[in-house]
Parts: structure tokens; sequence; C-alpha cells
């Protein structure tokens, strides 16, 4: 039986990581008691990752299940003429209790080459901040391939990075080529292709419980690294109240920052589903047939098909993001 698509939660996919803590339990409600909790996966079709359904009639069924089924009433007719049943974007709350391993992504000529995926263009949208928290991206200064490899072979890499200090709100892009990590101290949302190529070219000398360290992916990122990108990776936008401030309009997805207080109509114009992610507060989501809410920490999947709604809240804050 094909029931009418209809918005979308699904199971969040948790994942301890070396680097990972506590906050995604004590900050976003995520069922987990491990203090080693790294990433909530919210909506994922990564192979042996894939998400799914929580909510109404469609509930059990996956997000690869529900592509095949529904096609272009869950993507978008564009969207579906692009990817077919490749879902595009992976979507994650990240908590960073110590540094994140130094690193960077492929593009999508070298990803499909070499691991037949999508490359890795990314955005982060900081949640929360220890003090003096920060994240690292791009280097201090332009770096040509040599200096790189003579700081990466004496172990001072650090030397030539970008160190940020950040607070909530702050945002960046991270598109594909550009070396970077998240900062112990740092609860993020993340936003990105669908993707989990990572090359670490650094790991700061650390080992696992039994002495090992991870591996590290130094030839390979040697190729991916984009050494000419510039240093546009901090993105300003407005905050305007009960309206969609665009943070990152890029090739790969779209997003924008709501913050409200009373009730939005919406108009899905954009051919494409609709992810909302609630980094503050409570936001219901009122459609013709259903009545939905998502609080801090929860996302949800408006379906392509689904052109009028209305979001409402006294003072949630959410992440708009479509393709």
């Amino acid at each position: 039986m094909k029931y009418q698509l209809y918005p979308l939660k699904f199971q969040p996919i948790l994942k301890d990581k070396i680097w990972g803590g506590e906050k995604l339990n004590q900050y976003l409600n995520k069922d987990s008691k491990s203090k080693k909790l790294g990433e909530s996966w919210e909506v994922s079709a990564v192979p042996g990752d894939v998400s799914i359904v929580s909510n109404g009639e469609l509930k059990g069924k996956s997000l690869q299940e529900l592509l095949g089924i529904y096609k272009s009433e869950l993507l978008g007719e564009k969207n579906w003429k692009r990817f077919g049943e490749e879902f595009p974007l992976l979507i994650k709350f990240i908590d960073a209790k110590e540094n994140l391993s130094i690193q960077l992504h492929p593009n999508d000529e070298l990803a499909k080459k070499r691991h037949n995926s999508f490359g890795k263009t990314e955005m982060w949208y900081v949640m929360q901040a220890d003090k003096d928290a920060n994240l690292i991206v791009g280097f201090k200064d332009k770096i040509d391939k040599e200096t790189y490899l003579k700081h990466l072979e004496a172990k001072t890499l650090t030397d030539i990075l970008n160190f940020d200090k950040v607070k909530e709100g702050d945002t960046y892009l991270i598109e594909a080529g550009r070396v970077h990590a998240i900062g112990a101290g740092v609860l993020l949302a993340e936003i990105q292709q669908t993707s989990d190529v990572t090359y670490r070219v650094y790991d700061w000398e650390r080992v696992d419980s039994e002495g090992n360290a991870r591996e590290l992916h130094k030839d390979n990122a040697i190729d991916a690294f984009d050494f000419e990108m510039k240093n546009d990776f901090r993105i300003d936008y407005k905050k305007q109240k009960n309206a969609s401030n665009i943070i990152i309009n890029c090739p790969f997805f779209t997003t924008n920052f709501i913050t409200i207080d009373s009730e939005i109509k919406k108009q899905n114009t954009y051919d494409s589903f609709i992810i909302y992610m609630c980094v503050d507060g409570d936001v219901e989501i009122l459609t013709d047939n259903s009545l939905n809410s998502i609080s801090k920490g929860e996302t949800l999947l408006i379906p392509a098909h689904i052109k009028n709604f209305k979001l409402k809240s006294n003072s949630g804050k959410l992440l708009e993001v479509y393709v």
C-alpha cells in the first residue's frame, strides 16, 4: 500500500568517536549514556547507515525504500533527474570533546574516481562553544605544496593553520579541498554532501585504548588539497525574524536561518525536499493533514510534493536546507 507522504522524522544514528563527549545527550537529548558520543546522523542514505522513519504510517521504512517508492514526490523533479535514488545530503549534529583530526575531503571528480562516491563540501553552524573553543579552517597564509609537506614531516602543521575562536551562531563553509578540524568544546550542526570519505593528515599523535593510532591518508590527501583556496570560509548572514535568511547557497545545497516568534506561512517553490534542523527552542510544523513539532536537536524532512505549510513558535531557531 502506498501511503500519502507527510513530514518525516527519522531515528538518529548515534556514533561513538574517540573525540566524542556527552553534549549530544545533555544539550540535544540524544538517547545515549555514552561518554564518547561524537555524532548523531539525522538524515542519511550512506550505505550501512540509512535513516529509518520514526513517525506515522511509514514508520520503520528506510529512506532508501522511500526513494524507490516516491521518487520525485520526495526529492522534487529536478533532484530526481539529477540524483535518482541517491539522496544528496547527510545531516548531522557533532560534539567534539577533543579536537578532531586535521583533515580534508575530495571533490566530486576525485571521490567518484577513487571511492565511487559524491565529494564532500559541508557547512557548520555552531550551536554551543566552550570558552576559547575554536575551529581550524584553512591556513594562516598562502601555502604551497612543498611548505605544507615540510611542516607535515616536521610535525609542525599546526603552526601554519588558521585557528578561529567561535561562539553560538558562527557559520562556516568547508569546501572540498579545504583543510579543517572541529576543535575541542564545540557542538555544531553539519550539512554536507552524502559522503563518508575523509582524508586525515594529522591526528595529534593520538592513540586508542589499545595504543593504536588511527590511519592517516597523507598520500591520498595531497591530490585533494586546494592550495589556491581563498579565506572566504566565514559566513556573515542576516537574522531577520520570521523570514528565511540565506546563509549559504552553493551548488550542493542551500541553507537558510530562521528565527520564529509567531506563525509563518511557507510555500515550497524550490522543487526540492526541505529539511529543518531545530537549533534552539521548539517549532510546530503544520500541513493540511498533519501537525508535527521539533525541539532543539531534532530534524524533520518535508517531502517536495508538500507545497504549503506553516511554521509556528514563540522562540524557535531553524536551519532550513534544500537542494
